[in-house]
C-alpha cells in the first residue's frame, strides 16, 4: 500500500490539471479524478509496468473520454436560471489574464484528439511514448496530432474576427 501512495498521491495535481484540461468543468474533472484513483486502488495489483504514471493517465484519459461522449449524447443546455451567477460575464483584468484566456479559449476550440496531445505534452509533460500509451495510438501518431494541433492553436491565435481594423482595440458589439 506504501508503493501505491508514494506512486499515485505525487500524481493528483496532475490529473486534476489534465481532467480540467479535457473536461472545462471543475466539478466533473474532480470527479473523474476520484473515479479514477478508486479504480488505481482497486486494480493496483492487476498493473503490468512499473511506469504507474502512465496506467493511471491512461485511466483518466478513458474515464474523460467516456465522460465527454455520454454529455454529447445528453444536451448540453443549462436552463438560464440555473446558470451560477457570474458565469455570464467576464470580469476586467490586465493583458496577460486577457492572452491567458485567450489561449485557454483557442484550446477549447480545438477538437478533443488535439486538446488530449497538447495538455499531455506540454502541460503534463508526458514524453510522446507515455502519451502514445496513454491514448492507445503509436508515436507517430503523436507527433503529427502535436503538430497539427500546435499549428490550429497558432492559427486560431493569430486569426482576428472577421471586419475589425490591424489597429487599435478590438470592440464587439452584442445584441
Amino acid at each position: 500500500m506504501s508503493d501505491l501512495l508514494s506512486q499515485v498521491e505525487p500524481m493528483i495535481p496532475a490529473l486534476r490539471r489534465y481532467a480540467h484540461g479535457l473536461l472545462r468543468n471543475p466539478e466533473t474533472a474532480d470527479d473523474i479524478v476520484q473515479d479514477c484513483l478508486e479504480k488505481v486502488v482497486s486494480n493496483w495489483s492487476r498493473r503490468r509496468d512499473e511506469n504507474a504514471r502512465s496506467w493511471v493517465f491512461t485511466i483518466l484519459h478513458n474515464l474523460a473520454i467516456n465522460r465527454l461522449r455520454q454529455d454529447a449524447r445528453r444536451s448540453g443546455m443549462v436552463p438560464l436560471d440555473d446558470m451560477p451567477e457570474g458565469t455570464a460575464s467576464i470580469a476586467a483584468g490586465q493583458e496577460n489574464m486577457l492572452f491567458g484566456q485567450d489561449v485557454l479559449a483557442a484550446i477549447e476550440r480545438l477538437p478533443p484528439d488535439h486538446r488530449s496531445i497538447l495538455l499531455l505534452i506540454t502541460v503534463e509533460d508526458l514524453s510522446y511514448a507515455e502519451a502514445a500509451t496513454i491514448l492507445s495510438i503509436p508515436v507517430g501518431t503523436v507527433m503529427s496530432r502535436l503538430a497539427r494541433a500546435r499549428e490550429q492553436l497558432r492559427t486560431i491565435l493569430e486569426s482576428k474576427p472577421v471586419g475589425t481594423s490591424t489597429s487599435g482595440p478590438y470592440i464587439r458589439r452584442v445584441k
